[in-house]
């Protein structure tokens, strides 16, 4: 019975067409393994579960994915069930015979995937004996200190041991495919080939160890890959033995992926094996039945952002929210690797360009990146509670002003303005325009940092002295936790957020892929990223002209830092001269790249991995053409069929042109966006145009 996709990936928006043969699903069982299985810790977990959706209507009942056993984690995220495979019960269940716990059931998030859960505590009484095993297979020794490493070994043995009690039960059919993630469950894949199980094995490094603390070191990396002593450098670091379990699980994989092109550079220099396939990392893309719908949402979230705002500059807001610009970056607390470092030296040269330039636009910037607190701050939570004040005082007043208008209007009278208001009235806002007077500038950050003298945020703020004062055209809040709807702080979760911003930043020295730019693009926010990020690249090959589109990349790979800063900050400066209606455009051409970042797009890479996975390992059932690799390069997304939204080209009657100037101009969204649907659709031929419609003279031209 031949394969039958959910979707055909021809359906989305002019991209091109990817055929392969289908795979007889019905006589394999796809496994997946990684521990960050119903476990979040990073973005691994983004990974496994956005994918789930469109494996699950490729492969329905015969896939499923292992990972570790946390009871907090199944209680809130998966329905315990039992097998519903014979021979994949028969094998839990010897594995249970054993004194092993093993958990299955459905993980509850979109597509309702099978799990398979190991509980490494009930097995560490093997330890000793599988790390003999595993010195046996490989010549690796772990150390007894490192606890990370010894649950990852004891996961891998019993990834590797169910694998053997499951395929002993097959002669021919079904055959196994199993994909591993990062090293952590590399050690079952390493087992599973020195023990010559029949499974067809897959390896995917989202990034490399010994890169990540490299880089955190901020070291020349890319610049010297070739240069590196590689076994020295993860034995100064401690980490020579997960070095060795990672490398050992690249070259034992019959395919090894990694999920960019910059990545993969990496990887051959750094585990010496050039990956077989690029898997980029995708997003589940829900659209809109209306195209202006996320501008809605980006509208009304950013009204909550502001109300934070006001309560945050109480008696110093003195800039006018309506032309306050809020930009954000997030992420792990990687104050190197995460460009942080970049970020904030041309947030120092933008409040200079700004200041000198007199320009009436106000940045707020965001930095979500968690840290070690005490609380909230105290004076951030005062300052909400004032702005609640304010707005119950004016509550009260405003609905005593409208009954007395309402009885003068009813006498046929214009009320004096001067006697509607009562003496009462006036002391109350007199008192309250005094609770908003302040002795102290406005925190930089919202929360008590424990270790406030040493983190490198607060101290580069210092150094380059953004205080929040009256003068700066640029304010920084530093929240240093991850955003809730439940916080009496911000109460707003992520994804809110990110829709009420105008700008994410991303100036990443060190980003293997990069959700967080890529999350802003399905949500149609324009985004900050680097040649050196995953994200970055992608859209570079794939995008004419990325800024068009609201993707402003970053040359942190060719040029020195200082000359990377200068171009961040006059993207950050640029991105402040756009009027309002660009900047509405720009978010409509941003959210039109989503089409490139969904699954129903991307799958087609993990398809093909697997597919050269049992060519290699069972070539007798299973052949694949010598020029079948899909490239993540080849599809390009020509220039907007407009001028794109850059205050360079957009010129204006008078000096000082106003927001109501640019409203009158006509935008007319759906044709704009019909326009680029053909221009993207033109160069590759995809189809004819639709009847009844001519290409109209210089259509397709940029």
């Amino acid at each position: 019975m031949p394969l039958v996709r959910s979707l055909s990936v021809t359906s989305l928006n002019g991209l091109p067409q990817w055929e392969d043969e289908d795979l007889p699903v019905e006589d394999l069982l796809l496994f997946e393994v990684a521990w960050e299985v119903t476990n979040k810790v990073g973005g691994i977990y983004t990974v496994i579960q956005t994918k789930a959706k469109i494996t699950i209507d490729e492969w329905g009942e015969n896939y499923f994915l292992i990972g570790p056993y946390f009871e907090h984690n199944v209680k809130t995220q998966v329905e315990v069930c039992e097998p519903p495979n014979p021979a994949i019960k028969k094998a839990v269940d010897t594995l249970k015979g054993q004194g092993c716990q093993v958990f299955f059931g459905r993980w509850l998030i979109e597509g309702s995937p099978y799990v398979m859960l190991f509980d490494i505590g009930s097995a560490a009484w093997n330890l000793d004996r599988w790390k003999g095993e595993f010195w046996d297979a490989c010549n690796i020794g772990i150390p007894f200190s490192d606890r990370e490493a010894n649950d990852a070994l004891i996961f891998g043995s019993l990834t590797a041991w169910f694998f053997k009690e499951l395929s002993s039960q097959f002669d021919d059919k079904p055959n196994l495919i199993a994909h591993f993630h990062e090293w952590q469950a590399g050690a079952g894949l390493i087992l599973s080939r020195f023990r010559k199980l029949p499974v067809a094995t897959v390896f995917t490094t989202h990034a490399t160890l010994l890169g990540r603390y490299l880089c955190a070191a901020s070291i020349d990396f890319y610049n010297k890959l070739d240069q590196f002593d590689i076994d020295k450098e993860a034995g100064e670091r401690e980490i020579y033995h997960r070095y060795c379990m990672e490398r050992a699980s690249v070259h034992c994989a019959h395919v090894f992926t990694t999920v960019s092109q910059i990545t993969a550079i990496e990887a051959e220099h750094m585990l010496k094996r050039k990956p077989d396939v690029v898997t980029p990392n995708g997003l589940n893309i829900k659209k809109f039945s209306a195209m202006h719908e996320f501008q809605n949402l980006h509208a009304m979230y950013k009204a909550r952002i502001q109300e934070f705002v006001r309560g945050h500059f109480y008696g110093h807001l003195d800039f006018n929210l309506a032309r306050t610009l809020f930009f954000f970056i997030a992420g792990r607390y990687e104050y190197s690797n995460k460009g942080a470092d970049l970020f904030l030296e041309a947030l120092s040269r933008l409040n200079f360009l700004l200041r000198v330039h007199r320009s009436d636009v106000t940045v707020v910037v965001f930095f979500i990146m968690p840290a070690k607190t005490n609380n909230f701050n105290v004076e951030t939570l005062k300052g909400q509670a004032v702005r609640k004040q304010l707005w119950d005082t004016a509550q009260c007043v405003k609905e005593k002003f409208g009954k007395k208008l309402y009885d003068a209007l009813l006498k046929g009278e214009i009320p004096d303005l001067n006697k509607i208001l009562d003496r009462d009235d006036v002391t109350i806002m007199k008192r309250a325009i005094f609770s908003t007077q302040r002795q102290s500038l406005p925190p930089v950050t919202t929360h008590n940092m424990i270790d406030d003298s040493n983190d490198p945020i607060l101290n580069t703020i210092r150094r380059i002295g953004l205080f929040n004062n009256r003068t700066d055209r640029v304010k920084v809040i530093l929240h240093p936790e991850f955003l809730s709807s439940t916080s009496p702080l911000l109460p707003m979760d992520y994804e809110d957020f990110v829709r009420g911003c105008h700008l994410g930043v991303f100036p990443s020295y060190y980003e293997p892929w990069g959700y967080t730019p890529a999350e802003c693009t399905v949500m149609g926010i324009p985004s900050v990223t680097t040649n050196l990020s995953g994200f970055g690249c992608f859209m570079q090959e794939h995008v004419a002209d990325p800024a068009a589109y609201g993707i402003y990349i970053v040359d942190r790979r060719y040029r020195s830092p200082d000359e990377s800063c200068n171009q961040l900050t006059q993207f950050l400066y640029g991105f402040c001269q756009q009027s309002r209606r660009q900047r509405i455009i720009q978010r409509n051409r941003t959210e039109r790249l989503s089409d490139l970042l969904d699954w129903r797009y991307l799958g087609r890479y993990y398809m093909h991995a697997r597919h050269l996975a049992l060519s290699r390992t069972f070539p007798d059932k299973f052949e694949m053409e010598p020029n079948a690799p899909p490239k993540t390069e080849g599809f390009r997304y020509p220039r907007p069929s407009s001028v794109p939204p850059s205050p360079s080209v957009s010129q204006h009657s008078s000096p000082h042109h106003s927001e109501d100037e640019d409203e009158d101009e006509r935008y007319d969204e759906d044709k704009e966006a019909e326009r680029d649907r053909q221009n993207i659709k033109s160069p590759f031929s995809l189809g004819a145009l639709p009847q009844g419609k001519k290409k109209q003279y210089g259509e397709y031209r940029n």
